[in-house]
């Protein structure tokens, strides 16, 4: 997308497609709740990063940029959905708050979209040594991989953490 003269406003794209939006999305979704919440996001979006599309382009952009949240909304229902019933497992007097289980979901889904931008190799590296137990060396055997690349993946998925604690900070 590039910003030029012919760049609507804000409330000229929103007035224009907020309602083929909904439509959009009420279709993909099944569900007009979820829809409207969306398309809610999509010129949040939008409006904080204050680019416009241009007017031939509208559609496109915003399908584009509603599409990432449909697939964003799955992963956390996915995520939410496995961590409930693990919970559900769990004695009563254990079971953590309301509010601890939001706060749980919330850091679990950032640790998934921090895993899912890694590669395939760092991704599984990252897990067998910290959910598994992993050492090096074992991950190294199970991937089929020299030691030293176990050691860059390893290092590139703690620079992801900690990009991914400091990001989040910041915002």
């Amino acid at each position: 997308m590039t910003v030029s003269a012919s760049t609507q406003s804000f409330e000229t794209l929103y007035g224009d497609h907020h309602g083929w939006l909904r439509s959009w999305l009420r279709k993909k979704l099944g569900n007009a709740t979820d829809a409207a919440d969306l398309a809610h996001d999509t010129y949040l979006r939008i409006l904080v990063t204050g680019l416009t599309p241009e007017v031939q382009q509208s559609r496109q952009h915003l399908a584009r940029i509603a599409n990432c949240l449909v697939i964003d909304l799955y992963r956390r229902r996915r995520i939410e959905n496995a961590y409930l019933e693990a919970v559900s497992q769990m004695p009563a007097h254990q079971a953590p708050s309301e509010e601890a289980r939001a706060l749980i979901v919330e850091t679990l889904t950032e640790i998934d979209a921090m895993l899912d931008a890694l590669p395939g190799k760092g991704r599984a590296a990252f897990v067998l040594c910290k959910v598994h137990g992993l050492t090096y060396p074992q991950i190294a055997a199970r991937l089929g991989v020299s030691l030293s690349s176990v050691e860059k993946y390893m290092a590139a998925a703690l620079a992801a953490c900690y990009r991914a604690i400091y990001e989040t900070d910041q915002t």
